[in-house]
C-alpha cells in the first residue's frame, strides 16, 4: 500500500507540475492540497486520467480555532468535552484561510483512495462546484453550503438542505453558539409554530476527567 501511495503521489506531482500542489502521506493515506483556483481542473483530471470515478464524500472544515487549546491537563482525556479555563495556550495561524473543502475520492479500477483539500477564500468563501464531474456532489455541496456557508460557484441548485426555512447563520461554524440563536415552539393561542430568541444560557463545558478508581477498572 505504501509503495502504491508513493507511486500515486509521484504521478500526481508530475502531472500537475505547473500547479502549487502539496501531497503528503500520513497514517497510510494520501492527501493532496490544491489551490482553490485549480480545483475543477485537478478534479476533472483525477476522474479522467487517474480513474477516480467516485466522489465518496465532500465536507467543509472550519479552521478558525485550529492549533488552539483552551485547557491542558494530564487529568483530562484527549477526547470528550472541550473548553476549560486556561486561555491561549496555543495560537492559531491567522495567515491561512479559515474554510476548506475536503473531497474523498475512490478509484475502483486501481483500488485506491485519495483525499483532496482546497481552502476557499473570500467572505463568503467561494469555490468551484464539481457537480458536473461527480453528480453525487450535488447534495454534499448543498450540505457544506448550509452548515459552513461555502458558496459553490456553478452549482445548479444551491439551497439549504438540513436547516429550516429562513434559518440564519451556519451551525457548523466554530463561532456559531452551541445553543443556537432562536428556538421554536407551538403557540396554542396563535395556533402555529413561532420562533423566539433562545432561552438557554450559554455555559462553559468542562473537560472530561479520567478518574482512577474502581468504576474504571477492567
Amino acid at each position: 500500500m505504501a509503495n502504491s501511495l508513493e507511486t500515486l503521489r509521484a504521478e500526481l506531482q508530475e502531472r500537475f507540475a505547473n500547479i502549487p500542489l502539496k501531497a503528503d502521506i500520513a497514517y497510510k493515506e494520501l492527501t493532496v492540497e490544491v489551490p482553490a483556483a485549480h480545483v475543477f481542473t485537478v478534479c476533472q483530471a483525477l476522474r479522467d486520467r487517474f480513474d477516480f470515478s467516485q466522489l465518496m464524500d465532500l465536507c467543509g472544515v472550519d479552521y478558525s480555532q485550529y492549533g488552539q487549546a483552551d485547557w491542558e491537563t494530564k487529568q483530562a482525556s484527549s477526547t470528550g468535552f472541550s473548553r476549560g479555563v486556561s486561555k491561549n495556550i496555543y495560537k492559531e495561524n491567522s495567515d491561512s484561510p479559515r474554510f476548506a473543502v475536503v473531497y474523498h475520492l475512490l478509484s475502483i479500477k486501481h483500488n485506491q483512495r485519495l483525499r483532496v483539500r482546497a481552502f476557499a477564500e473570500g467572505e463568503p468563501p467561494r469555490i468551484d462546484s464539481v457537480v458536473s464531474i461527480w453528480n453525487s456532489a450535488t447534495w454534499y455541496e448543498r450540505e457544506a453550503f448550509d452548515l459552513f456557508g461555502v458558496l459553490f460557484v456553478g452549482h445548479p441548485d444551491l439551497r439549504r438542505i438540513l436547516t429550516d426555512y429562513g434559518f440564519i447563520g451556519h451551525p457548523f461554524r466554530k463561532d456559531f453558539p452551541l445553543s443556537g440563536n432562536v428556538e421554536m415552539r407551538y403557540d396554542p393561542e396563535k395556533k402555529r409554530v413561532i420562533y423566539e430568541p433562545v432561552s438557554i444560557e450559554p455555559r462553559t463545558l468542562v473537560p472530561r476527567v479520567v478518574r482512577h478508581d474502581n468504576r474504571y477498572v477492567n
